[in-house]
């Protein structure tokens, strides 16, 4: 009923223009719709996400279309403009009925188009403008078309929400999560790192089902499955990315915040005032730097990383790329740590540095000559690619870990690995449930937003940690090893996952979330151990935290709240 009151609405301006232009007019916006709908049809299929305003706002920032963009589209695609195709015929022959309606009527018939469908919508989805995090839910609610007029509001409404912020609302969100760290206390790993370097490394698009598994009786991570066994590995840490995808990553992990519920920070807000990982080791007498073997303008990360506080930045421009030595999205990982080694150890110790890894990446293509292992056998080449091209990201770590070694640099580093977001999305579970061997289920699919996280400390014994957590716990967690107390005057939703008090819990950015035993997805919650529907009571408990914080996140990013605090530090 929504996307009928919607078409109709959208179609219904057609009838404003003049008679001479009128069929022109509908024929043209009929054509836009359709448009529009493709475009949410290949995002979807993908990011199982729909296109916001920030989304085609920041489409050059991200490289615009690329081979990723073409491996998405489907030849039943056609069908989605054939009654284009058909209507351009009539209007060619002259076939088409003459349209027309009296000037009275059009507003009568638009405020019912409007009205009808949201008047149900309000009775069956009570309270769904409240989640505007909950894009799925408002499609549902209102049509995929007045959702994007309902986008387009939003996006007005946060983009002056900064001019009017105060000191009084970032003073009750330091409140709440000051609290969250006081009831976490130090872990009995606090201080084991104190005055190491830090090396995190992106594991571009790798989710933690890769680790331990086998194709054909060949390890995919036969070094990451090692490394493991001798360090901290987090086995139920998930990704909590939304459109920003790795830029989100890089933005929690940095800053202890939540993405946004539409585009990347990135893009979106590099000039707010942020008081981020690198602010708060430059007080320790850190360095910070990033590598990144793509452009520096890809996903803004030039304007941003400075922003964040990095004293430099190790861009495409900074390494020996080749036809040969490049394939996707940029340098292949192999080149790309062995180019950065030298760099490291120009740094001034100790050192901050975040190394993003490239090959791994949609549609996950790779040269012959670097495939360690066979595809696997299923109905879907993205699929089959993907677990070369994770096997070739293990070969680069432990081609890293092996020539890092032979350095200074080793023995006084923390090394920290980290999945960025998932790599396979729910368009290809038919042929991912076909290597898994088992139906993925919708507490599976929640599941598989578990990524790698291995924390490797030269020296220290290997231990699996089983706490509940996410990337937003990363930062308090690196914090807590090197020994380094966060200001009391700063907002981080996170807590140590090292800690005996941290909370089983982690929270998406639509608003589902998972604990020990439950997860709510799809406004239901699920038992974990029989991906059984349970009791609604389960999962209240934490209704009011998960959208407290993600509320609060929001509030800080569209408000630039952080600055009244940065301004009293100053």
């Amino acid at each position: 009923m929504t996307s009928i009151g919607s078409a109709v609405f959208l179609l219904g301006i057609g009838f404003i223009f003049p008679k001479k232009i009128r069929i022109a007019a509908l024929f043209t916006i009929h054509f836009l719709l359709t448009l529009l709908l493709f475009g949410n049809v290949l995002y979807y299929r993908f990011y199982i996400d729909f296109i916001t305003v920030p989304v085609l706002l920041q489409f050059q920032n991200v490289g615009g279309l690329s081979q990723s963009t073409f491996e998405l589209i489907s030849y039943f695609d056609i069908l989605l403009f054939l009654d284009f195709f058909i209507l351009g015929l009539l209007l060619r022959k002259n076939w088409l009925p003459d349209l027309s309606m009296k000037r009275k009527v059009w507003p009568k018939v638009a405020i019912l188009a409007i009205v009808v469908p949201l008047a149900l919508s309000l009775v069956i989805n009570t309270g769904f403008w409240k989640k505007s995090y909950d894009k799925e839910l408002i499609v549902k609610s209102l049509g995929l078309y007045h959702y994007h007029l309902y986008d387009l509001f939003v996006y007005s409404k946060t983009s002056v929400n900064s001019v009017f912020a105060d000191e009084t609302e970032i003073m009750e969100i330091n409140k709440y999560t000051k609290g969250k760290q006081k009831q976490a206390n130090q872990s009995e790993l606090h201080g084991m790192a104190k005055n190491k370097n830090v090396v995190l490394v992106f594991l571009e698009s790798t989710q933690s089902f890769v680790i331990d598994k086998q194709i054909d009786n060949q390890e995919v991570t036969p070094f990451l499955n090692k490394l493991k066994n001798e360090s901290l590995y987090f086995s139920n840490f998930y990704h909590q990315t939304a459109q920003g995808k790795t830029s989100d990553a890089e933005f929690i992990i940095d800053n202890s915040l939540y993405p946004l519920p539409g585009g990347s920070v990135f893009v979106r807000r590099p000039q707010n005032e942020y008081y981020s990982l690198p602010h708060i080791l430059k007080e320790q007498g850190y360095y910070s730097a990033s590598f990144h073997g793509n452009d520096a303008q890809f996903w803004n990360r030039s304007v941003m990383y400075e922003t964040l506080g990095y004293d430099q930045f190790f861009s495409k421009e900074y390494f020996e790329v080749n036809e040969d030595n490049s394939v996707n999205y940029g340098i292949k990982d192999i080149p790309f740590l062995e180019q950065s080694i030298p760099y490291l150890q120009t740094l001034p110790q100790p050192f901050y540095s975040k190394m993003l890894t490239l090959t791994n990446h949609f549609p996950y293509l790779l040269d012959p000559e670097d495939q360690f292992i066979e595809e696997a056998n299923t109905s879907q080449g993205v699929v089959n690619r993907y677990f070369t091209t994770v096997r070739y990201e293990d070969e680069a770590i432990k081609t890293f870990f092996e020539q890092i070694k032979d350095t200074d640099l080793y023995k006084d580093s923390m090394f920290v690995l980290i999945g960025d977001h998932y790599g396979i999305s729910r368009n290809y579970y038919d042929a991912l449930e076909e290597v898994l061997e088992m139906p993925i289920t919708q507490t599976g699919h929640v599941e598989l937003q578990k990524v790698p996280l291995i924390i490797h400390i030269p020296g220290m014994e290997g231990q699996v940690i089983n706490k509940v957590g996410g990337q937003v716990d990363l930062r308090t967690t690196i914090l807590d090893l090197l020994g380094i107390e966060e200001e009391k005057e700063t907002v981080a939703f996170g807590t140590s996952l090292l800690s005996e008090n941290h909370k089983n819990l982690v929270i998406f950015r639509d608003g589902s979330f998972a604990t020990a035993h439950h997860i709510f997805s799809e406004g239901e919650c699920l038992s974990k151990s029989t991906g059984e529907k349970v009791k609604r009571n389960k999962c209240t408990p934490y209704f009011d935290q998960v959208q407290r914080e993600l509320n609060y996140s929001d509030k800080v990013v569209f408000g630039d709240l952080l600055k009244f605090l940065t301004n009293d530090r100053k």
